[in-house]
């Protein structure tokens, strides 16, 4: 039987929770000629909200549709690889001639392109193989203006671009966006200061270039009425009172209550009632699972941000490390020395700042981090 709470991935609007408004948000501004920076905290559902909205009919008949994670791209050859990688994979479902055009128009991927048994194009190219980005990029951008349907692209933790090595990424983008009328963006970043800086600046190239959207928390009872539902479709039951618990013990945050429902029904027979206790063995199980990950990540810290992972993970979210009752409280040092500690945990994405308040934004992380103490 297949478990209803999907923890990757898109399976359809069944298994998709609430994000109505949402939906009719993004793809109104989508359709109506507006570039979206889409901006929430990690695991919120982002991603999953994009392919739910280019799944809609309106947008599958007349658009192109692309989706491209940069969230792993360490410089301009990477995104322009990942965002080639991406379009042509969409257009091999297509019509042989959407994805001959535009492979007749990014001359730089026709060596490292080959038919398969069933003739349609295979991707063999290799980072190495793009020898000049910036042209290759060009390419790619000139097939958007070019190609015979208007194009959607969605670009997954966009803020990714402004650690790049090239210092004018974001100005090469804004340029070639600009002139591609063709084509509109969204931008998802999950780095909300990041985000907010690139689109919000007036020092800064995508400064009010897009509509910003936000996402937050799926309400309680919507949550509630598609668990509840999931669960007794599968000859299940769940209390009311432990899906409260669940949504409050993670802020609502997307995915870890999906994860923790899927364990807590694969866990369950038919004609069970999850309760509480169950919901507590399932994130125990999830944290468990997780031991050699977070044990690994402890020893690549010094012993100094290993002390203050441990501190902040103590204490909710509205914190002042750098005060001095938090440093006297857990013998941290220096004020100096707990500033280049967060610098650090932040650049290994660890930890996140959120108006000047830092907290470890992996939820099962802090329950390890708990749990061993």
């Amino acid at each position: 039987m297949k478990n209803p709470f999907l923890t990757y991935g898109y399976g359809g609007a069944e298994y998709f929770c609430d994000r109505v408004e949402e939906t009719k948000r993004l793809t109104s501004l989508l359709e109506n000629g507006n570039h979206v920076a889409l901006i929430s905290p990690r695991r919120m559902g982002k991603t999953g909200l994009l392919k739910h909205c280019f799944a809609q009919p309106a947008l599958q008949k007349e658009y192109y549709l692309f989706i491209v994670d940069v969230y792993a791209t360490k410089s301009l050859a990477e995104f322009t690889y990942e965002l080639g990688h991406a379009i042509l994979s969409t257009l091999k479902s297509k019509e042989r001639q959407a994805w001959e055009r535009f492979l007749q128009i990014v001359n730089s991927f026709r060596t490292g392109i080959t038919l398969d048994e069933f003739g349609k194009p295979s991707w063999n190219l290799q980072l190495g193989d793009i020898q000049i980005p910036q042209a290759t990029l060009e390419e790619i951008f000139h097939y958007l203006a070019q190609a015979d349907k208007p194009c959607l692209v969605a670009i997954d933790e966009f803020q990714s671009i402004a650690d790049y090595p090239e210092k004018n990424v974001e100005a090469l983008l804004r340029t070639y966006i600009q002139s591609c009328n063709n084509a509109r963006f969204v931008f998802s970043g999950s780095r909300r200061h990041m985000m907010g800086e690139m689109f919000s600046s007036p020092a800064r190239p995508f400064y009010q270039s897009a509509t910003t959207m936000s996402l937050k928390p799926i309400p309680l009872p919507a949550y509630t009425q598609f668990i509840t539902h999931h669960f007794n479709a599968n000859g299940r039951g769940i209390e009311e009172e432990s899906i409260r618990y669940l949504y409050e013990r993670f802020e609502g945050t997307t995915w870890y209550i999906q994860k923790i429902c899927n364990e807590a029904f694969a866990a369950v027979d038919t004609g069970y009632t999850v309760g509480t206790s169950e919901i507590e063995d399932a994130i125990k199980l999830a944290v468990e699972e997780k031991d050699d990950t977070y044990q690994d990540l402890m020893a690549r810290l010094t012993a100094k941000q290993k002390a203050l992972l441990i501190a902040l993970s103590r204490n909710g979210r509205n914190v002042r490390p750098t005060s001095g009752d938090f440093i006297k409280k857990y013998r941290l040092s220096t004020a100096s020395s707990v500033q280049r500690s967060l610098s650090a945990l932040q650049e290994k994405d660890i930890i996140t700042n959120e108006n000047g308040s830092f907290y470890i934004y992996d939820y099962f992380l802090n329950e390890w981090l708990n749990k061993s103490k």
